[in-house]
């Protein structure tokens, strides 16, 4: 089972292998609070997908929960956009801050995962034009360093946030936050199937995360043909 259903894309009210889609990432959101937790005045979801764990990171920290931005549902998901310049028009128009709740407020931003940024980066400019005081990104999953080529549309490792930065303070000053946490993989585990992951025989798909694919990595279009490291980083991960 691929975790990415768990963290993104199964609708919240689905069962999946038996498990509550909502529940889970309720619990990625308490687990998230006990890993990474920080002082603030409100916890808002990125919506949508931030929403079941940012209620969980809520109801685990005590800090309230509020709808600081509100989604325009007739705009689709920005990742997937082609350029730069689309996603980025994009999150213009999928969301806007509920300055009500905001301003003059320490907030916690929970989102799901990030891929490239471009959503993080433009929502902290948002909030903080909105009037917070600080704001601290927390991410339900964890760092995604490589690609997924089972059907995920994400894009190449070097276009990937986490591999363009040396390291978390360099990720959190790009995106212009206060702070910024990820849920660890055992977290991710541990809410999803009720224990940590095992690193001989994972319960889950999660290479996009761990770079431990599931099948050997024999067709690129060529690109590890020209590209040593790139070929030797697959080898690594096969």
């Amino acid at each position: 089972m691929c975790l990415f259903e768990y963290v993104y894309f199964a609708r919240p009210d689905s069962v999946v292998a038996g498990r509550s889609v909502y529940k889970v990432r309720k619990h990625m959101g308490i687990n998230l609070a006990r890993e990474a937790p920080v002082e603030a005045d409100v916890v808002v979801p990125v919506p949508d997908g931030g929403t079941p764990a940012a209620i969980g990171y809520a109801q685990a920290s005590g800090i309230p929960f509020e709808l600081g931005i509100i989604r325009n549902h007739y705009v689709g998901r920005t990742f997937i956009e082609p350029t730069q310049s689309i996603r980025a028009f994009g999150v213009k128009l999928k969301h806007s801050a509920n300055r009500a709740e905001i301003a003059g407020k320490r907030v916690v931003l929970v989102d799901d995962s990030i891929v490239r940024g471009t959503t993080s980066l433009k929502i902290v400019q948002m909030i903080r034009e909105a009037g917070a005081t600080e704001v601290h990104i927390r991410v339900a999953s964890p760092m995604i360093f490589h690609s997924d080529y089972y059907g995920i549309d994400t894009p190449d490792p070097e276009k990937l946030l986490a591999n363009q930065h040396a390291d978390l303070a360099s990720m959190c000053r790009y995106i212009g936050a206060d702070s910024l946490q990820f849920l660890s993989i055992d977290g991710l585990y541990e809410a999803v199937g009720g224990e940590k992951r095992n690193p001989k025989a994972p319960q889950f798909t999660d290479h996009y995360f761990t770079g431990d694919y599931p099948t050997q990595l024999t067709d690129l279009n060529g690109r590890t043909k020209n590209d040593p490291k790139q070929f030797s980083m697959l080898q690594e991960a096969g």
